[in-house]
């Protein structure tokens, strides 16, 4: 399994050569009471398999609803859809993956969690549905879409973190854009008005990653390896040393080595190239992986492990997955979205079980999704 760039981020992938990609299995555990898992419904504390179905390939936990996309191209979503935001053009709750039309050109997808889902065709065009509060569907206005409308005219999307009213993204000139909520500067547009169709965040071109978590903040890698960050600060998720919210792009520290960031509620967790992973900000529950409950303004790293692979932060809670196969989860743990439906929060890294074939990890709300190599 290696690395490469995909949609403008880096994405755990299989080589042809070695791994046969038909064999990528999806498997889900959390709170699934509200259908973002399996037909069952039910609160999973280990991981479960959704459907018979392999070949799938980027996955999406948001709210309390599900997106995938497969090796085909083909969008799928289950949930609840109270908004319209599986994109079915219903807003009935559905228990198990159905296939969002019948396209087969979809190539990347990012969605925190919230009520609205967000999706990249191949063409570089840019789709949203759901929940329209804030503008965040990026249509001028504030209406709910249960299907998939296009955002714009633009054809050189490269990728999309949309979350809790706010989506952020990136074009292929390497601008990045962003619009929705804005009370706490998180639009990085130095300003806190909220608006309802994308703005070019400053004049660089040299954005990479964007990612937007369920509070009001935003963390970004550039071409260059720096790492930045935006939006609300009380408790140090900007990563300046201190709780002053930024409504412009900071750079945090001055290394050039970061590889990949998944931010959640007012938190973020991120990988350098060397293979460790660190966290900031929020620390409730434990879900920072610093063994402590403690808030972090800056970033500290997870451990002294170097073969961590991909990883992800949800709702108070985080997972990540290591060069070898192996899973762990750490953090808030109600519903089971850890390790057990036992109320026993982690404030480290625990590992999931003994296999070693996960490839790549998505938090939501609270539930988590994993694809799992079954060759």
């Amino acid at each position: 399994m290696s690395n490469r760039w995909k949609g403008g981020f880096i994405q755990a992938y299989f080589d042809p050569l070695t791994e046969d990609p038909g064999t990528m299995a999806l498997y889900g555990w959390g709170n699934g009471t509200l259908g973002p898992l399996d037909e069952a419904a039910l609160r999973r504390s280990s991981p479960v398999q959704i459907g018979a179905d392999v070949g799938w390939d980027q996955i999406n936990a948001s709210s309390n609803s599900s997106f995938s996309i497969k090796l085909n191209g083909t969008l799928w979503s289950w949930g609840i859809s109270t908004y319209g935001n599986l994109g079915l053009n219903t807003t009935a709750t559905s228990s198990s993956p159905v296939q969002v039309g019948a396209l087969t050109t979809w190539s990347s997808l990012k969605t925190g969690y919230s009520s609205n889902g967000a999706a990249i065709k191949t063409d570089g065009t840019l789709w949203m549905w759901g929940q329209g509060l804030y503008g965040v569907n990026g249509q001028g206005n504030v209406i709910d879409y249960s299907s998939p409308v296009q955002v714009g005219s633009d054809t050189n999307w490269r990728q999309i973190s949309n979350s809790s009213g706010t989506a952020v993204a990136t074009k292929t000139d390497g601008t990045a854009w962003s619009w929705g909520l804005n009370n706490s500067g998180g639009l990085g547009l130095n300003n806190t008005i909220s608006t309802n169709s994308p703005i070019q965040i400053g004049s660089d071109t040299d954005w990479a990653i964007l990612s937007h978590g369920g509070g009001e903040v935003t963390g970004a890698i550039k071409t260059d390896g720096t790492l930045w960050a935006w939006g609300e600060n009380s408790n140090g998720a900007v990563g300046q040393n201190n709780t002053f919210d930024y409504s412009s792009p900071v750079q945090i520290g001055a290394l050039t080595n970061w590889e990949s960031i998944s931010t959640g509620a007012l938190g973020h967790i991120a990988k350098k190239t060397d293979g460790t992973l660190w966290s900031w900000g929020t620390n409730n529950y434990g879900g920072l992986g610093q063994n402590t409950t403690i808030n972090y303004s800056s970033p500290v790293q997870i451990g002294s492990d170097t073969d961590w692979q991909t990883c992800s932060m949800g709702n108070y809670f985080s997972g990540a997955t290591k060069t070898d196969g192996s899973l762990y989860m750490w953090g808030y743990n109600i519903d089971g979205r850890a390790d057990t439906l036992i109320a026993v929060h982690r404030s480290s890294p625990v590992q999931v079980g003994s296999l070693t074939s996960w490839v790549s990890i998505s938090l939501g709300g609270s539930h988590t999704l994993a694809t799992f190599n079954t060759e």
